[in-house]
């Protein structure tokens, strides 16, 4: 009897891993046409208001004067990223000491459901108002004692002032928090940065071959030097390594971090230091008391969670370390037979970073029926699979490919995420989940707008061939604090891949927001309360109430 039940245990466990290879392995199926660029301005679109191409030049028989709808779309996701720049020097920056900010039209109660607005006045370090924008800062409404907060929302009037509004969403004493995290110069610095030196961030491959080994930077792109080209034509993705000096370029083996490189002067440093950034902002007046009373704030008539849903903004609150999405009716898993439940029959296929590995050990810790497999490979980059037999669970995590700061990983475990989605083949219990942001922070943002629209095109096609297919997107965490990597950087790339994933049915988990109203000290890697709320909200888009 033992035998028999080894025996049908292990047949399991090699049904789920055959599932999960057969996808990955089987031949690419593939529509008659591929989409195009799905964001165009409309009517209803502010970026309608730009200038549109010359219509003499539009309808030109010649192809090579006609912007393609790729080109359309990049220039009108540079239009949405368009960001104020200063007009002073260096020593004007802001001084987060000497800003002032008043609550414009303040009560002595408010009423959940209402919505607090604040002006603030940006000023330099000699106490000077400043009068222009693109100050970089970041607000939250918060309650300690309840373990609550909330996003504040930032409009910059380009002028040297700003209002933040707050949407009141629970009763009690609130804190108003406001932190001037870059100035509009050491953003500019910020900028400058990764626009003019992508190479400030460097990798390194390691070549192997009949006992020899050499090791070489590799890069996005490289010049001014014998190089290795390693190229993906249906994706058109490149890949560079400096020429070996006596080994083959067919012979690398190994990718691993390589390092930083210095890109800043002196005075350059001191805008992004320490005592400059993130710095919060004097409080000068006592804690908001909010009432429950006439409130127009509904939650519980929301739909259920379903991808193809807008995300509003604030996309959601935290009360008593629960987050509440103001975008659906969301579920909180308190135990594993109801993630379990949840998740019965399901394959899921995770693709990202570190930040979305996080919920793959999340779920492996919460779930103890479901058990990791070794496969045998470096875990900062996967492949990882876990399997839970006894609910025909399979659980796939595998980093999004090159560029990618990492240890020692073979290059053959390196996939760009484009190409595995294409390689699956969807249904009603697939599940596919991704991140991809963090590794890019440093590259212009042209270079993101190409992956992320070799992604879409990839789920495009998947959910053409699948339309029962779930997609979710996990947004873009806060925390980075550096040239190599700001929050500034992270936003940038976040507003584009919700853009370029706006007209697709997709759900979003809104990492941004449950990142940064917390009161966990900042972390690339949130503490395990936020993770299990991102998780909720990936289960609550898979269980729909």
């Amino acid at each position: 009897m033992a035998r028999l039940f080894k025996a049908t245990t292990w047949y399991l466990l090699l049904w789920m891993v055959f599932c999960f290879l057969l996808p990955m392995t089987m031949k690419s199926w593939r529509t008659e046409s591929i989409p195009k660029a799905f964001y165009f301005p409309s009517v209803t679109d502010p970026a309608a208001s730009s200038p549109s191409p010359d219509k003499s030049t539009s309808t030109s028989t010649s192809t090579s004067t006609s912007p393609s709808p790729e080109d359309v779309e990049v220039m009108a996701l540079l239009d949405l990223l368009t960001w104020p720049e200063p007009q002073g020097v260096i020593n004007s920056s802001t001084s987060p000491l000497n800003c002032e900010w008043q609550i414009l039209h303040p009560k002595d109660n408010y009423s959940v459901g209402e919505t607090l607005e604040v002006v603030l006045t940006a000023k330099d370090r000699w106490n000077r108002s400043k009068a222009y924008g693109g100050d970089f800062f970041q607000a939250k409404l918060h309650s300690p004692n309840l373990k609550a907060g909330v996003r504040g929302l930032v409009t910059d009037h380009q002028n040297g002032t700003y209002t933040i509004s707050f949407l009141l969403l629970w009763p009690g004493d609130v804190v108003i928090s406001i932190r001037l995290f870059h100035s509009s110069e050491a953003v500019q610095v910020i900028r400058k940065a990764r626009d003019s030196r992508p190479d400030k961030v460097y990798f390194t491959g390691i070549f192997q071959r009949n006992g020899t080994e050499e090791k070489t930077e590799c890069n996005l792109e490289m010049l001014d030097r014998p190089l290795c080209v390693y190229g993906d034509k249906r994706i058109e993705e490149t890949w560079y390594c400096a020429r070996p000096k006596t080994l083959p370029c067919d012979s690398l083996v190994y990718h691993m971090f390589g390092g930083y490189r210095k890109v800043t002067d002196a005075a350059e440093d001191k805008l992004i230091a320490g005592q400059l950034t993130n710095k919060e902002l004097p409080i000068k007046i006592p804690p908001v008391h909010v009432i429950t009373r006439n409130s127009s704030l509904d939650t519980k008539k929301l739909p259920a969670c379903a991808p193809g849903q807008l995300v509003p903004q604030p996309s959601g609150y935290y009360y008593n370390d629960i987050w509440t999405t103001l975008a659906c009716s969301h579920q909180t898993f308190h135990t594993p037979p109801e993630a379990s439940a949840c998740l019965r029959g399901k394959i899921i296929y995770m693709f990202g970073d570190s930040t979305l590995r996080q919920w793959w050990e999340y779920l492996l810790s919460f779930i103890p029926s479901l058990k990791q497999i070794d496969l045998h490979v470096g875990y900062s980059s996967g492949p990882l699979l876990a399997v839970d037999p006894n609910n025909s669970l399979m659980i796939h995590w595998r980093a999004h490919g090159n560029p990618l700061r990492t240890d020692k990983t073979m290059m053959a475990d390196l996939h760009y995420m484009a190409n595995d989605i294409a390689n699956i083949g969807g249904g009603p219990d697939v599940v596919i989940v991704f991140t991809i942001w963090a590794h890019f922070t440093t590259y212009p943002v042209e270079v993101y707008i190409h992956r992320v629209r070799n992604i879409r095109r990839a789920i495009a096609e998947l959910l053409q061939r699948s339309p029962k297919t779930t997609v979710i997107i996990k947004t873009a965490n806060t925390s980075y604090k550096s040239i190599y990597g700001s929050d500034w950087l992270s936003l940038q790339l976040d507003m584009i891949l919700r853009k370029m994933f706006s007209e697709l049915p997709v759900a979003i988990v809104d990492a941004w927001d449950m990142t940064t109203c917390h009161y966990l000290k900042e972390d690339i890697h949130p503490g395990k309360v936020i993770i299990q709320n991102e998780v909720d909200m990936f289960l609550s888009f898979i269980c729909p109430k």
